[in-house]
């Protein structure tokens, strides 16, 4: 029996790079063997163990064989005598597939430590092709390792582009989707997990929606970037350097997709956008069966963005119903969050990166104010039933014109 460090830890380690997760390979056993040494098995489709006092997972070395579409579409071998060669050659790419062992030699059959140095990502073999979540998986990484300058190589790119062109993605489920997205979205540089896609043409067949915004364009006054595509990349680089978190961050991946079906008589402009981007969203989060807490953020930003652009302009009236409208009075986390999406809305423009956005402070303050108003006097006051909504509604009014401010 031996037991291997594999993967990211190797991978991170030889990057200079925090290292997160430590997963362990075991040759020369069999499962038996591991649940009397005191090992906990909790893997499904192979055997994978819990250390017994680090909990950590040791897996079984295993083949693999491709035996119906899709990533669960494999068959799995566990015999003692696979190697950790073997083992290995199952990995996605060449950085994810090397292995030390129990003296620190390093096990390295593709020489991922070279495309560590050279900064490539590179698939390991043709087997690549037999599971679909690599592509997805490839450019996670590629948004992961972006900023320490690594690259696709060519010969990767092609054989994406040529899953996409074979239908293999279309058997893809929903959930693995969203799982490597949302990763993707945590990432450094979010926007280079769609970009790469779209290098491989593949953004296409798996994101129609953001693909279809890339040659949209929008009006050079504001958007001197011009390309609604475009600019989507740079609002996720920017949630990405404010640290907004992953809600945020999937709101503003979907906050201008109704651009994509503006009417060409009315291009660069996009009135009404935003309540067409509304059900695009909404579809969108269907179909990759987004959580609620995700799915109302977006939706909201979507159809409320330009109001918070606005938020100086707006009447006093307007404002109140926003906040309605938003349910400012029991999600004010919410509220708050959509003003971030809109930041970097404003700031995801070439040339307004540093530029102030004094409109997502305000929108919060005057949100925190009405929402706080004390409305003891209203209430008491005998009024009732839809007179006291409307009461209620003329406090607040009357209170929130007190605070309307002017831009300097």
């Amino acid at each position: 029996m031996n037991i291997y460090q594999v993967g990211g830890a190797i991978r991170d380690r030889l990057l200079g790079i925090t290292q997160k997760d430590r997963d362990y390979v075991v040759t020369g056993a069999t499962p038996e063997q591991m649940a009397t040494m005191g090992y906990l098995p909790i893997g499904k489709d192979f055997p994978v163990f819990l250390h017994p006092k680090s909990k950590q997972e040791y897996a079984l070395a295993r083949t693999e064989r491709k035996t119906a579409r899709g990533y669960a579409g494999f068959s799995f071998n566990t015999d003692p005598a696979i190697t950790i060669e073997q083992d290995l050659s199952r990995r996605d790419l060449t950085i994810n597939a090397i292995a030390e062992d129990q003296d620190g030699n390093l096990i390295d059959p593709f020489n991922g430590q070279q495309d560590i140095k050279d900064r490539v990502l590179r698939h390991v073999s043709d087997a690549f092709v037999e599971d679909p979540v690599r592509v997805l998986r490839v450019a996670r990484f590629a948004a992961r390792f972006s900023h320490l300058g690594f690259t696709l190589a060519a010969e990767t790119r092609s054989l994406i582009t040529a899953i996409g062109e074979s239908g293999e993605l279309d058997a893809l489920v929903p959930e693995r989707v969203w799982s490597e997205m949302y990763k993707a979205l945590a990432e450094q540089d979010p926007q280079v997990f769609f970009t790469t896609l779209r290098d491989c043409q593949v953004l296409n067949i798996l994101f129609p929606e953001i693909n279809d915004l890339f040659g949209v364009p929008q009006t050079a006054k504001y958007h001197p970037e011009v390309d609604t595509g475009i600019h989507l990349m740079l609002c996720l680089k920017k949630a990405a350097e404010l640290d907004f978190d992953n809600e945020v961050r999937f709101a503003v991946l979907t906050h201008d997709l109704g651009k994509a079906s503006t009417p060409k008589e009315i291009l660069p402009g996009h009135h009404g956008h935003e309540r067409r981007g509304v059900k695009l969203t909404q579809a969108f989060c269907k179909k990759w069966r987004a959580p609620k807490n995700c799915t109302e953020l977006a939706v909201m930003t979507c159809e409320y963005h330009t109001h918070i652009h606005r938020m100086y302009e707006l009447k006093p009236a307007t404002i109140l119903k926003l906040f309605s409208q938003t349910d400012i009075y029991r999600r004010p986390e919410r509220f708050i969050k959509m003003t971030q999406a809109c930041v970097a809305d404003a700031r995801g423009r070439t040339g307004f990166e540093s530029d102030p956005y004094p409109q997502a402070d305000y929108a919060c303050r005057l949100a925190k104010q009405i929402n706080g108003l004390d409305l003891t006097s209203v209430i008491n006051s005998g009024t009732k039933g839809s007179e006291l909504g409307q009461a209620i509604y003329q406090h607040r009014l009357e209170h929130l014109k007190t605070l309307i401010e002017k831009p300097d």
